[in-house]
């Protein structure tokens, strides 16, 4: 076996170079079509999603939190719904949550519904994988279930800002009969932090 003893019968082993060059454009539109379409998809998803956050689909005026709606000083704090489950509403804003400790019972599902009077913030139940991003002019809804006792923390963990590192609150788990003793008013309040 030797190489091709007549180099000039034109079987030399290497492909002719018009056939190459249209390979070549072919494999460049099949990638450059590629890369288009992907970057197609991340551009519509960031807007989608820079316009409907995907935890937030209800709106409310970040201006005006506090004079009306929802999330009005008096209305802040643990409610008790007509199906058994418990509603916590909370706002969220440089550098606190208000309010800063709530009381739910174990066993019983808990709506946390917040928003932000000012940037966005970031709401974590410690020791669950309870995580959203609390963003201004959107209600944020998440839900959980508590199995047992203890005194979580709720720190912000988004950052937002020079105080962040103090921003948190809590939530104290406690049984159904203590939960049902308390007045409306005691639910907001906790011992000593």
């Amino acid at each position: 076996m030797s190489a091709n003893p007549n180099p000039d019968d034109g079987l030399t082993g290497l492909v002719p170079e018009p056939s190459i060059s249209h390979t070549e454009r072919g494999w460049f539109y099949v990638m450059a079509s590629m890369l288009g379409i992907m970057l197609a998809t991340v551009i519509l998803t960031g807007f989608t999603q820079m316009l409907h956050p995907v935890s937030s689909v209800e709106t409310v005026d970040a201006k005006t939190l506090h004079l009306k709606g929802e999330f009005v000083e008096n209305n802040l704090g643990v409610t008790r719904n007509s199906d058994g489950s418990v509603t916590v509403r909370m706002v969220a804003q440089q550098y606190m949550f208000a309010p800063q400790c709530v009381k739910v019972p174990i066993a019983t599902p808990v709506h946390f519904r917040l928003t932000s009077a000012d940037v966005t913030h970031g709401f974590f139940v410690g020791e669950t994988n309870t995580n959203a991003m609390v963003v201004p002019g959107f209600v944020t809804d998440v839900s959980a279930t508590f199995h047992r006792p203890a005194a979580l923390k709720m720190p912000c963990d988004e950052y937002c800002g020079f105080g962040h590192h103090g921003m948190a609150a809590r939530v104290e788990v406690v049984p159904q009969n203590v939960f049902i003793g308390l007045p409306s008013d005691d639910r907001g309040i906790c011992g000593a932090q």
